[in-house]
């Protein structure tokens, strides 16, 4: 049994970061500052309620007898009870011989264009272990993307107006990155495992420090663009803010609505049509909340049982940086023009440049990673490169093949002149050849 360090890892940032921002919520208390401070506990408090109610639905604690776990979860304990049982499992795995065992069947990735099937056995403690890190790990994305990320940038704006940056802040803002990064780490390989169930997958070290690359950049890239956006035009941000959620938050309902499939009904068992509702509300707010930061890695797909989208779509990932890139870039040209006199010592043009690059950065490890080191780039049907060569042809062809209408064109006028001046028995025999031509270069 593997050890389960996604599970210390998730419960360490979540209680450090909760610490942190309790910490920092009694400085501004005693500061008089009681905005920042209120603020500062929303998005503190309001991700760690929702990572409780996620650890107890994934478990299904709620039609189970156990007010001790519902007690603990009450009192925001409820990951480090948690992480108690996995470690006692993993403890234990070692000693006890499982009397019942489930066989699974996975097939490995092609090797030579062959693929084997492979069985394993999978006892009662290895499956507990499974549903502790598949719920760690979904508690991992809400965390960070329903919480650290509004911190971080909350704690960053902060920064700016008052133009210090004390050691309290400083590390709540680390920790939030942190905990983001890995919220998005684990969005990839939840993304992956979820496209891919069939598979044995294993994800190489070098996948991981090119994902933990990629979104780092994008992603801290991302919020200085809306802290400095926000600095100078308060008003906007609401605007662009509200854009980019709905957007994203309307886009997987208008597909199902356009699909005309009916209500999904198989998402649990226990639950009625309006806590399907409920619960799909939430998925599509967490997927907006994902992409307002960082590219989501799935498409959301409500009439799909799985509610993911398993198709490899290329397209919509270049759509997204394109639209990304293009965004930031026009945010950051309207603080140039409208930045006020805290920036007065910043060179504005230079730090525009290293945050445009930042942003490209993140796409180079994006692109590398799904390039070189994606532990399913073999069942591609096309790869990054290919798909982007295709994407250059359908860009280049129609120009090619406007430039040979006027080249055409220009032939056919050219040789209708030459008619007119000297319709001599030559330049009469070579019309043919010349037609023959411009029928060669239209079909061309």
């Amino acid at each position: 049994m593997k050890f389960p360090g996604s599970v210390l890892t998730s419960v360490f940032l979540f209680v450090a970061e909760t610490t942190v921002a309790l910490y920092l919520s009694s400085t501004y208390r005693s500061g008089g500052d009681g905005i920042w401070q209120a603020l500062t506990l929303l998005f503190s408090l309001l991700p760690c309620t929702l990572v409780q109610l996620t650890l107890l639905f994934v478990h299904r604690d709620f039609s189970r007898d156990r007010p001790l776990v519902l007690l603990l979860h009450l009192l925001q304990l409820g990951p480090l009870f948690r992480c108690f049982e996995v470690f006692c499992i993993y403890c234990q795995s070692s000693h006890i011989e499982e009397p019942y065992v489930s066989i699974t069947k996975k097939r490995q990735i092609p090797k030579n264009g062959l693929s084997e099937e492979i069985e394993k056995e999978v006892g009662q403690a290895e499956g507990k272990m499974f549903t502790h890190r598949s719920a760690f790990s979904r508690a991992s994305v809400i965390q960070a993307f329903l919480g650290s990320a509004p911190q971080l940038t909350l704690q960053l704006y902060i920064c700016a107006l008052q133009q210090t940056f004390t050691f309290g802040r400083c590390l709540c803002m680390f920790l939030s990155l942190l905990s983001i990064v890995y919220g998005a780490l684990r969005c990839n390989i939840l993304a992956i495992k979820i496209k891919y169930d069939e598979y044995d997958i294993k994800v190489k070290p070098l996948a991981y420090v090119c994902i933990f690359l990629w979104r780092s950049f994008e992603i801290a890239t991302r919020v200085i663009v809306l802290v400095l956006f926000t600095s100078v035009l308060k008003a906007w941000v609401v605007l662009v803010i509200l854009i980019n959620f709905f957007s994203f938050f309307l886009y997987p309902w208008i597909l199902f609505w356009c699909s005309g499939s009916p209500f999904p009904e198989n998402i649990e068992k226990a639950l009625s049509r309006v806590g399907t509702t409920i619960v799909l509300c939430f998925l599509t707010l967490l997927y907006a909340g994902i992409n307002m930061f960082c590219w989501s890695a799935v498409q959301l797909k409500i009439n799909n049982p799985d509610l993911i989208s398993k198709s490899q779509n290329w397209y919509r990932l270049l759509v997204y940086y394109m639209l990304r890139f293009i965004e930031n870039a026009l945010l950051l040209l309207m603080w140039y023009l409208y930045k006020t006199d805290i920036y007065m010592y910043v060179c504005a043009p230079l730090l525009i440049l290293k945050l445009l690059i930042t942003y490209c950065t993140a796409i180079l490890f994006m692109l590398v990673f799904y390039q070189f080191f994606h532990p399913c780039k073999k069942l591609f049907s096309s790869s990054v490169s290919e798909s982007f060569q295709q994407w250059i042809k359908c860009v280049c062809c129609p120009c090619r093949r406007q430039k040979s209408s006027e080249s055409v064109g220009k032939a056919d006028l050219r040789s209708a002149g030459d008619i007119d001046e000297t319709p001599s028995s030559s330049k009469i025999s070579s019309m043919p050849s010349q037609t023959l031509t411009a029928n060669e270069l239209c079909s061309a």
